[in-house]
């Protein structure tokens, strides 16, 4: 399955030029509009490279909403353009809306930065004890956790609920060095949202987000459901990367299940409100909504992701020779999306577009700060494209490495009952000549696929039925997991072992 939660997360950083050192020039309004013909020239080579179906765009300068337009249409294949008012999924960029709840939340002393998280929710653990016991409130949006990156996100996709993403974690690999080094993270977030909602006596995060940030902002447009977005009468539709951009339908599976991880949608003037809170450094039309001291815990680099690049809390840092960038890019299984801003400069930008992220919002994005600040110019979206196809075809090889054959005669032994310690019993049963595996907590089933020259060797597909006929859409039919079923000396099967490190999951055979 793809990583399709902050995928492109490091592309945009290839992209940034590098400069000598220079003084840091001030933007106005109308240097930012002498920019915008190049811009929208930037914008229809972008679409056409990428193959954007539609998106919108929003600029901020000096506390307002200075551009906002739509390109393309809504959905391939139909006419209704898209317009600024139309709503996206933006996926990611919901991090920086959970890092500001927590620094409400300390702001108004119901928690810390560095209280440990089990002080909070006592059930939380993780595979190392030191680890469980050491981590705090800022790691949990920090992205610098050393586990697994993406780590158990396809369980979504599969119908497990928040509480086993949650325990999850305890069995999540940790392959880097504990707030020494970068890898991105999903589930974390989850149960940060779980912290913000009982320090605050909500009922969910989505609950007291609204009640904190969203309505003071006046952001009426923006809701956190599949079932809010489709009923939305100007929305588009999310499209998946294939030879062709193809639409796929909105489920709660995701991102929602993400919820503070990745589950908002919203469109240019709610987001653009959004910007000017960050840009206001927590004040709104003179209102204080968050501390700047907090909020600038955000902003404030935790790890590094390359030399001029960090993670912060729920942003990305970039430092370039003429001001800093603050931003944060969200990818779904249909959108893609950018968010930042120049915190030394009272402008940002907001780009909306409803394709799994493929890299075109930061490209643009990219395009944009550079010319804004003056640094040497960078054909962004060439870059872009090229590391798009450089992906993909990766994919396409790593792929072809799985070559499928008939079933071994071995096949009929697989059959059984299995259990894993997070997710339950499964069922292998053999039926018409098929392998297949039911996950009987959430009744996915999932078609195995044999491997030609390992019988023991499989890959599993979600099969589209019942309640996964939109989760297998959304995945495209791709295989989300290797598994192997294993023996013992005696040549007994033992257990069924899923191979991806995004899915470190085992089940134990049930006794004959």
């Amino acid at each position: 399955m793809k990583r399709i939660i902050g995928a492109a997360l490091l592309f945009g950083l290839a992209a940034i030029s590098v400069v000598s050192k220079a003084e840091a020039q001030q933007p106005t309004q109308a240097s930012i509009e002498a920019l915008l013909p190049a811009f929208e020239k930037q914008v229809a080579e972008g679409m056409k490279a990428f193959s954007v179906p539609g998106l919108a765009i929003g600029i901020v300068h000096d506390d307002k909403l200075i551009y906002a337009k739509g390109f393309g249409v809504r959905e391939l294949g139909k006419p209704e353009q898209v317009t600024p008012e139309t709503i996206f999924q933006v996926g990611s960029t919901t991090k920086a809306f959970f890092a500001t709840t927590l620094a409400q939340a300390v702001d108004a002393g119901r928690l810390a930065w560095n209280d440990p998280v089990i002080d909070h929710i006592p059930d939380f653990q993780l595979a190392d004890p030191w680890v469980t016991r050491d981590f705090r409130v800022l790691d949990l949006a920090a992205q610098r956790s050393g586990l697994t990156p993406y780590v158990n996100d396809a369980l979504t996709m599969l119908g497990y609920d928040k509480q086993t993403l949650i325990r999850s974690l305890r069995v999540a690999p940790q392959l880097g060095m504990f707030r020494s080094d970068f890898r991105y993270l999903n589930i974390p977030h989850i149960v940060g949202g779980e912290i913000v909602a009982k320090v605050n006596g909500a009922p969910s995060w989505t609950d007291s987000l609204q009640k904190s940030l969203l309505t003071p902002l006046g952001m009426a447009a923006t809701t956190a459901t599949a079932e809010a977005i489709g009923a939305a009468p100007n929305h588009a539709q999310g499209h998946r990367l294939a030879d062709k951009p193809i639409a796929v339908p909105f489920h709660p599976s995701f991102p929602y299940a993400m919820g503070p991880a990745g589950a908002l949608n919203s469109n240019i003037p709610d987001m653009a409100k959004w910007l000017r809170l960050q840009l206001g450094r927590g004040q709104f039309e003179g209102k204080v909504l968050v501390s700047e001291d907090n909020l600038d815990v955000t902003w404030t680099p935790r790890v590094a992701m390359n030399e001029r690049t960090s993670y912060a809390v729920g942003w990305v840092a970039t430092a370039t020779p003429r001001g800093r960038i603050i931003w944060h890019n969200g990818g779904t299984s249909g959108f893609g999306a950018h968010a930042g801003f120049l915190p030394d400069s009272k402008t940002g930008i907001v780009i909306l577009t409803n394709l799994e992220n493929g890299g075109m919002p930061d490209s643009l994005a990219m395009w944009f700060y550079d010319r804004v600040l003056g640094n040497p110019s960078v054909d962004n979206i060439a870059l872009g494209a090229a590391a798009l196809k450089a992906r993909r075809e990766a994919a396409q090889a790593e792929a072809a490495g799985f070559v499928s054959g008939p079933l071994s005669p071995l096949a009929a032994g697989f059959a059984g009952s299995y259990a894993s310690p997070i997710l339950g019993d499964a069922t292998v049963a053999l039926s018409d000549g098929k392998l297949g595996l039911t996950l009987e907590r959430t009744e996915a089933q999932l078609l195995l696929e044999p491997n030609k020259d390992d019988p023991y060797l499989f890959q599993a597909r979600l099969a589209p039925v019942g309640a996964f006929v939109a989760p297998a859409a959304m995945s495209g039919d791709e295989p989300f997991v290797r598994l192997r079923f294993e023996t013992d000396a005696a040549g007994k099967i033992t257990q069924m072992r899923w191979l991806s490190p995004e899915l470190p999951h085992s089940f134990a055979r049930a006794a004959q």
